[in-house]
């Protein structure tokens, strides 16, 4: 099977979808933000704090362009920035299927709002912050996925099995 690609904001459940649905079809799993971490030896805030958001989607389509060569049986969680970029929503499409897995701005905020490690998300009003990135990158995510997955009050099973189910039917 081609790699299966993970897209959607902070919160949507990439990681803990993709991390299940590599063990289930025996694929390797792949977290972006976790391997541009390793690769720099510095967390996403550090790179943030000292390098500035534009270095770091900089890093995002490295990455992405290494991938075409040596990612294959793969399921990869990418950073929730990263299909902002037009060339970055073009190599996650060759990369292989790209499935956004979206959710409601209340779905949204009870995942994320306690957890500090999320520089887009430093914002005295982190409500109208969600809300303006969700508005801002919704179409540029559906531009990039050939499925689209609703994960509100669905179970991560439930999220597993529509997966499976849309992979199967596309083969």
């Amino acid at each position: 099977m081609e790699n299966v690609i993970l897209i959607g904001f902070m919160g949507a459940g990439k990681t803990t979808v993709g991390k299940l649905l590599a063990k289930e079809l025996q694929m390797s799993f792949l977290d972006t933000d976790e391997r541009i971490e390793v690769e720099q030896g510095r967390s996403i805030p550090e790179i943030f704090a000292t390098d500035g958001e534009q270095c770091f989607r900089d890093l995002e389509t490295e990455l992405l362009k290494k991938m075409q060569e040596d990612t294959k049986n793969s399921v990869i969680s990418v950073g929730g920035g990263l299909p902002v970029r037009e060339e970055n929503r073009e190599l996650l499409r060759k990369l292989g299927t790209v499935i956004y897995l979206s959710a409601s701005k209340e779905t949204i905020l009870s995942r994320v709002k306690n957890d500090g490690t999320r520089p887009m998300l430093n914002s005295d009003d982190l409500e109208a912050r969600v809300e303006k990135l969700m508005h801002d990158r919704e179409r540029l995510y559906k531009a990039a996925a050939h499925l689209d997955i609703r994960t509100d009050e669905r179970s991560v099973a439930r999220v597993l099995q529509i997966i499976r189910q849309e992979l199967f039917k596309a083969q």
